[in-house]
């Protein structure tokens, strides 16, 4: 249900880590998540440049049902925002793992991304909520 891929947060953010020393880290919300939330039909998003903390608000999505907030999983820079979600918001519930990505960060701190939860660990948090 939760690609392997991924490292997850018990806020129901996930983070695409390629490796490497200088690479940069792609945020994003849950399945689970968007479909907690339902039609998503706003996100609003960091600009690139801002510094965002681990455990900290730094943006919010608007469903039909609410407003929530984004978490940043690590303590970073954002070096990329998804704009297509300015037009297209929904894309956070057709394809949350992909065209759906929120943000890209710079890690501050690469031991950060060693305390996220990995794909079991995040379904058996789910499962239990």
């Amino acid at each position: 249900m939760f690609p392997d891929d991924l490292s997850y947060t018990s806020d129901h953010e996930w983070v695409r880590d390629p490796g490497g020393a200088d690479s940069t880290v792609r945020i994003g919300i849950t399945d689970y998540a968007q479909g907690a939330l339902g039609d998503i039909v706003y996100v609003s998003l960091p600009e690139v440049g801002t510094d965002v903390e681990a455990g900290a608000a730094c943006g919010e999505l608007e469903s039909t049902k609410s407003v929530s907030d984004l978490f940043s999983p690590i303590k970073g820079t954002v070096v990329a925002r998804n704009d297509a979600l300015d037009e297209r918001p929904e894309l956070v519930n057709s394809d949350p793992y992909g065209d759906g990505w929120m943000i890209e960060v710079r890690p501050a701190d690469r031991s950060e991304l060693d305390g996220l939860l990995d794909a079991d660990a995040y379904q058996a948090q789910v499962e239990q909520s």
